[in-house]
């Protein structure tokens, strides 16, 4: 029997076919999206059909996992009102400010959803919603994410989600599996109709050629089922974003709102640390300093540790850990004798694997093991240089397409009818070791305290939007 998983992720759409019995993937395809923090949703539907041509139609199951956080609204009729907010549109900045002050600060939110929504929340952009285009924002009858609303289109059925996915919104109590619809409503003004949170494992719909369909689930719940991650174990993705992530038994519940306290695909939780930056860091440097990112490596690992005294600031886009929407990045330490290729292109790859280190040392997890994933795993110097800044082996599983394995896992399980995903066979790894480079990650946090310093006291100009003006305006008196 056949099973589809589908990743609907920011830049494309991936579907894999899997044997239902062990997840053999018997076929792949993808399909672009537009570019953009903001996207019409039929941009992702169209993609489904092209990414899914001859693999949909000969799934028994099909999943569809989805990035997270992103605002799909809807009117009365159940038709998109404007394009999607995505994730990494950092223009709701102000509106997270305002909404966490407005419920008593962070305690409070740690406490009733489980994390402290930043501009990359949905909360944020329906907040961001009402305050700019008031218009649109009366015309909300119903707020979805992506992966609910394809999941919608698959069976057209009534909109379904999971407590994954539903834990990124902001207005849903994580530990306790139930939506705040209460908090929906101040941001937006009114009331929005929320989907069903479907039980783990549940079927929930069928497509129109008779496909059982499961709930589906965020990306981030997606590639632990892909995984097959275990309690003790952390995944580090390094992909547009990055993230580090580890199943527990136990909500998170962190003031500081630098955990993300979300829930996971099969009834555990998912704590997470996410940075805005990260593969596309390393891709900007290496346009900037004139190759591609096979000629970055190559530069990267020509270097000595600690680029010769060369430190990256990878917050090229603001940052959400730390939380820095106006950050920009920074280069310190260069020199007429250092500032070679070689020298930026080690810089870029300590900087992005620091800032994960940091996200990893948030968690509060004292990980066994370390799994590397995302497409910058793929990069030789990304995995060679890593344990050095991690101070510990890092294992890298072969690449897969690890969000869309486990959309397909999560599709085998609603076939079986048991109270746990099937036990698919892990991903052989590769193993890399290193001595530790303190001084490297002593560097960054030194860069990293001064800036924000600074950056702390940016104000949020109006109507920013992240696409645009990023000229911040210093209200400190230093």
């Amino acid at each position: 029997m056949l099973v589809a998983g589908i990743d609907c992720s920011t830049q494309s759409t991936k579907v894999v076919l899997c044997d239902a019995a062990d997840g053999t993937v018997l076929g792949a395809g993808s399909a672009p999206h537009p570019a953009g923090t903001e996207v019409e949703p039929r941009a992702w539907w169209d993609a489904l059909h092209k990414a899914g041509d001859g693999l949909l139609s000969r799934a028994a199951a099909i999943a569809v996992a989805g990035q997270q956080h992103g605002s799909v609204v809807l009117d009365s009729d159940g038709s998109v009102i404007r394009p999607a907010l995505l994730w990494n549109d950092m223009r709701s900045a102000a509106a997270a400010a305002d909404l966490v002050e407005e419920f008593g600060g962070p305690r409070w939110w740690a406490d009733a959803t489980g994390s402290v929504p930043t501009a990359s929340f949905t909360v944020t952009k329906l907040r961001w919603l009402a305050e700019h285009e008031p218009d649109n924002a009366a015309r909300v009858a119903q707020v979805l994410l992506p992966h609910d609303w394809l999941t919608a289109r698959l069976s057209a059925s009534a909109p379904i989600t999971d407590r994954g996915d539903a834990s990124g919104t902001g207005y849903f109590a994580t530990a306790k599996g139930e939506w705040l619809p209460y908090v929906a409503a101040a941001a937006l003004g009114h009331e929005p109709a929320l989907p069903r949170v479907a039980a783990p494992g549940e079927v929930v719909g069928h497509t129109p050629l008779g496909a059982v369909l499961a709930p589906g689930t965020g990306d981030n719940m997606a590639a632990a089922l892909g995984l097959g991650l275990k309690p003790g174990e952390v995944a580090v993705s390094v992909g547009t974003s990055g993230t580090a992530f580890a199943v527990t038994d136990v909500a998170a519940a962190d003031p500081s709102g630098a955990v993300a306290g979300f829930a996971d695909a099969t009834g555990r939780f998912l704590p997470l640390v996410c940075t805005v930056n990260a593969g596309l860091v390393l891709a900007t440097t290496a346009a900037i300093t004139g190759t591609d990112l096979t000629g970055l490596a190559a530069r990267a690992l020509a270097a000595e540790s600690g680029a010769s005294g060369v430190t990256l600031l990878p917050y090229f886009d603001g940052e959400r850990t730390p939380n820095l929407p106006l950050a920009t990045g920074v280069i310190t330490g260069l020199t007429t004798t250092n500032g070679t290729a070689e020298n930026l292109a080690r810089a870029a790859v300590e900087g992005v694997l620091c800032s994960l280190a940091d996200a990893v040392e948030l968690l509060g997890v004292e990980p066994r093991r370390i799994l590397l994933i995302g497409g910058g795993a793929r990069s030789e110097a990304v995995c060679a240089i890593a344990p050095g800044i991690f101070g510990a082996d890092v294992h890298v599983p072969e690449p897969q397409e690890y969000v869309a394995l486990g959309a397909a896992r999560q599709a085998a399980w609603v076939l079986t009818g048991a109270p746990r995903p099937p036990d698919w066979p892990r991903p052989p790894t590769r193993r890399y070791s290193g001595e530790p480079q303190p001084r490297v990650r002593e560097r960054f946090a030194a860069l990293r305290a001064a800036t924000s310093s600074w950056a702390g006291g940016l104000q949020v100009t109006e109507g920013r939007n992240d696409d645009h003006d990023r000229r911040p305006v210093r209200t400190d008196a230093r």
